[in-house]
Order: C-alpha cells, then sequence, then structure tokens
C-alpha cells in the first residue's frame, strides 16, 4: 500500500502511528464537532474570566468554558473528587475513547499508556487550600478540596475511570510544551510495541497564579489575542483539555478503525537560555528534528500550526525560526490561539488535533482578530477566514518557558482519505 502525500508516495506500515479517537473540551467546542466547526468558523472563545476574582486587575478577558458538565461523562468516578482540570482529563479522555469506537471490555484487555501534560495542575484548588490555611490554620482546610490537588491525578484518573489495568500512568509537566511532550511519549510508546494503545494529550484549568504571573510581565492582552498581527499586544489564558488515542495502523485497520492523520514523527529539546524567553536558534533546531525524525522535507509540509501566542518577543522568535527552516516563502503558519486562548498544558495538544481536523476535514483554520500582519514576520497567517485547503502534512509547535520546545509532524493517511 502507498499513500500520496506532498512530496511523493510514503509507503504505508503497519507499525505506523494513527490518531483514531478525539476528545476535546474547549472554550469554542466541546466534543470533535463542535471543536472543528469552531475552527472553521474562527469562533472566538473571550468572555470576562469569572473562574477567580479579577478585582485589581485593569482588564481580564479570557478564553473560558462557561458550560461543562463532567456528568456524562465522568461515570465510574464521583466528580466532586476531582479538580477541574483533572474532570477536563477524564472527560475528554472517555470522549476520545467513544469517538475512536472501543468498548469498555476491550480497552481494559489492552496494554495501556495515559500521559497527560499540563502547565498548572489543579493549581486553583491549592489556591483555596492556601488561603483556607492562611484564614484559618489546618483545620479550615477542606480535605476533599487538598486530596485533588496531586497534577499526577489528571493521568491517574483517566486510568481510574476507565477501568485500566495493565497501564502505565504519566502526567508531563513541561509547561506549554506539554501536550506534544506526551504525543511523542505516546508516539514511541505505541510504535516500538511496548503498549498496545496511548491516551495522550493535555489539561488545564484556570486559575488566578497563572493569570496573575502573565499579567505581571506585561503579556496579557486587554481584549483579545491577536497573534502576528502588527497591533498584538499579548495572551489570553484559557483553560480545557485535548486528548488523543494513539495506535498501530495494523491494529486499526484489524477493528476497522477511523482515522484521523498519522503522527509521523516528533522533536524535543531543551535549550534552558531564558527562565521566559524563547531562542531561535533552538526552536529552529527542535522543528529540523521533527522534519527529520518525520522524514519529511520542508517543502513538503502544507501548514504550520504554530505556538502563537501574540506576545511581540514569541511571534518574532517563532517567525524568524520557521524562516531560518523552511526560507523566505514558509508555509501558511496559523495560530489556533486566537480563538480559544493559551490553554496552558493543553495548548499544544488542541493544536495537534486541530492539525489532525484540518488533514482529516480538508480545510485550514484561520488567525482571528487579525487586522495587519506585522511584515517583519514575514508569514501567512491565514487571517480571519478559513480555506477550504486539504493539507497532507502540518507541522505542530509547542513553545514553553525555560526553552522546553516540542514539535510533532504528523500526516494525511491516504486509506482513510483517499
Amino acid at each position: 500500500m502507498t499513500s500520496s502525500v506532498a512530496g511523493g508516495p510514503r509507503s504505508i506500515r503497519d507499525d505506523d502511528v494513527v490518531v483514531t479517537g478525539i476528545g476535546v473540551i474547549s472554550s469554542i467546542g466541546t466534543g470533535v464537532a463542535e471543536f472543528a466547526a469552531g475552527l472553521r468558523a474562527g469562533r472566538s472563545g473571550v468572555s470576562p474570566i469569572t473562574a477567580f476574582d479579577t478585582s485589581g486587575f485593569d482588564h481580564a478577558n479570557g478564553c473560558e468554558v462557561t458550560d461543562f458538565d463532567p456528568g456524562p461523562w465522568v461515570r465510574t468516578l464521583d466528580p466532586a473528587s476531582l479538580g477541574r482540570a483533572a474532570q477536563f482529563s477524564v472527560s475528554a479522555a472517555r470522549m476520545a475513547v467513544e469517538d475512536a469506537g472501543i468498548e469498555a471490555a476491550e480497552l481494559a484487555a489492552k496494554r495501556m499508556l495515559v500521559s497527560i501534560g499540563t502547565t498548572d495542575g489543579e493549581s486553583s484548588d491549592l489556591d483555596r487550600v492556601v488561603a483556607a490555611d492562611l484564614a484559618g490554620g489546618s483545620d479550615a482546610v477542606d480535605p476533599v478540596v487538598a486530596g485533588r490537588t496531586s497534577a499526577s491525578r489528571l493521568s491517574v484518573a483517566v486510568a481510574r475511570e476507565l477501568g485500566l489495568v495493565d497501564v502505565e500512568t504519566m502526567t508531563i509537566a513541561t509547561a506549554c510544551a506539554a501536550g506534544n511532550y506526551t504525543i511523542g511519549y505516546g508516539y514511541d510508546a505505541v510504535r516500538s510495541g511496548e503498549v498496545d494503545m496511548v491516551l495522550c494529550g493535555g489539561a488545564d484549568a484556570l486559575c488566578r497564579k497563572t493569570f496573575a504571573s502573565f499579567y505581571r510581565l506585561g503579556t496579557i492582552a486587554p481584549d483579545v489575542c491577536r497573534p502576528f498581527d502588527a497591533d498584538r499586544q499579548g495572551i489570553l489564558t484559557g483553560e480545557g483539555a485535548g486528548v488523543l488515542v494513539l495506535e498501530r495502523w495494523g491494529d486499526a485497520r484489524k477493528r476497522g478503525a477511523r482515522v484521523y492523520a498519522r503522527i509521523l514523527g516528533y522533536g524535543l529539546n531543551c535549550d534552558a537560555t531564558h527562565q521566559v524567553a524563547p531562542d531561535q536558534d533552538s526552536v529552529a533546531r527542535c522543528m529540523a528534528l521533527a522534519l527529520e525524525n518525520a522524514g519529511v522535507k520542508p517543502d513538503e509540509v502544507d501548514l504550520i500550526s504554530a505556538h502563537g501566542t501574540g506576545t511581540r518577543a514569541n511571534d518574532l522568535t517563532e517567525s524568524s525560526a520557521i524562516r531560518e527552516v523552511y526560507g523566505g516563502k514558509p508555509p501558511r503558519t496559523i495560530s489556533i490561539k486566537s480563538m480559544l486562548g493559551h490553554a496552558m498544558g493543553a495548548a499544544s495538544a488542541l493544536g495537534a488535533i486541530a492539525c489532525a481536523l484540518a488533514i482529516h476535514r480538508g480545510f485550514i483554520p484561520p488567525t482571528i482578530n487579525h487586522r495587519r500582519t506585522d511584515p517583519e514576520l514575514g508569514i501567512d497567517c491565514v487571517p480571519n477566514t478559513a480555506l477550504d485547503v486539504a493539507p497532507a502534512i502540518v507541522q505542530n509547535n509547542g513553545l514553553a518557558f525555560g526553552g522546553n520546545n516540542a514539535v510533532v509532524i504528523l500526516g494525511r493517511h491516504e486509506e482513510e482519505n483517499p
């Protein structure tokens, strides 16, 4: 069998890693259909933050999930025993499993990996614990809330909820690149045969700590996020979760699974050059590592889903790194953070899902809120309106504080998308 992708035929092998299930919770839609529709429409998830008291801040917009009910998805565990981020991760994992068409008994018999990335874990619950302790001592701390604070619960709770037995659970806390880290880890585990199936992605909930930190850095936008715009003013914090089901193509074919995309490869590095500022050479090196690992040439890539935070430093550094790797005419480069904000540890997982849906459904999401592209950036950010163009190979960038960079390359699976 062969698959026609940009640059010529690429053979399909039974040990290729494919995405067969997707679970999404975001400010622009929950579930595959709503999220895909939101991406195509260029929907904005911006609203005033209600998750915590924003008194004293001059502006406090965010991209909050305002209509989330864990009840339909969290069926084994008590939802109240989980913090908001764990509710997100468990719910998105349940969605992904059901989307993949896997029955509970079949899933429980598999060798599994659950890998969830995060920036903040359950920091909002930690805020509550600390506030109660300061106000009234340890006796004033709610033990239920205190019991929810461990970040490891974001992955452990998924395994417990789904009744997994032969399972490794891993919560990866590489900040804003964490979702891509979990995909790379899952890719290796599946392809090597170490596990049969992976649930990987990221989850984070809005919290005062992170909002205040970005605010003090002067990087919170006063109204909306405008990545790559000449007048960009910063990020908006967001929340949600994205979970992907990964398995080998040979296994997916046997059970008649639908395939959204293939994971072609990934690259990771950590330069540790600066606490918060990205390093252009390191970002470029990470992209080159991903392309090399995927066996993809730069001129084969049709689209880049950028980290694209909307800060002056990130957008300039990232676009310069893209031109360093791709030359003077890089692929179209978008930022879905213009729609759903910066979901921290979930950001690159949601970006990977957006890439898979773009490949599977044949469109390129826009970068919204756009008025005038910064001429210094030298990219086409697909301003404001989606394109009915079917990308074959897509690059998904995740860049984090401390120089933690992670890039994933996804490709069309022609067997499912003739």
